[in-house]
């Protein structure tokens, strides 16, 4: 029978990991922090109504939010492309 200790080196040799995010990790994230706060923002509305009707006030909240969200999403998704180089084609002109 193998001691845990035996066992323990030879799982926590493979990564090194010091509990941090890395700097790329960091970016992504501050790179989608306005969706992230988007989608909290709506989250937020809807939690309002949970436990009653919404009234036309949290009604227009709740969409003023989604339409963030939608516009974040495309904001991000518009962003990821340029950086990428990606061409869409059949748009518009």
């Amino acid at each position: 029978m193998k001691s845990i200790a035996a066992l323990q080196a030879a799982v926590t040799a493979a990564a090194p990991f010091d509990g941090e995010p890395s700097d790329a990790e960091l970016d992504a994230i501050e790179v989608e922090s306005p969706l992230i706060l988007a989608e909290v923002a709506l989250l937020d509305a809807q939690i309002v109504t949970i436990d009653r009707t919404p009234s036309e006030l949290d009604a227009r909240r709740i969409r003023r939010a989604r339409r963030r969200v939608l516009a974040a999403r495309r904001d991000l998704a518009n962003r990821t492309a340029a950086a990428r180089d990606i061409t869409v084609s059949g748009g518009a002109a």
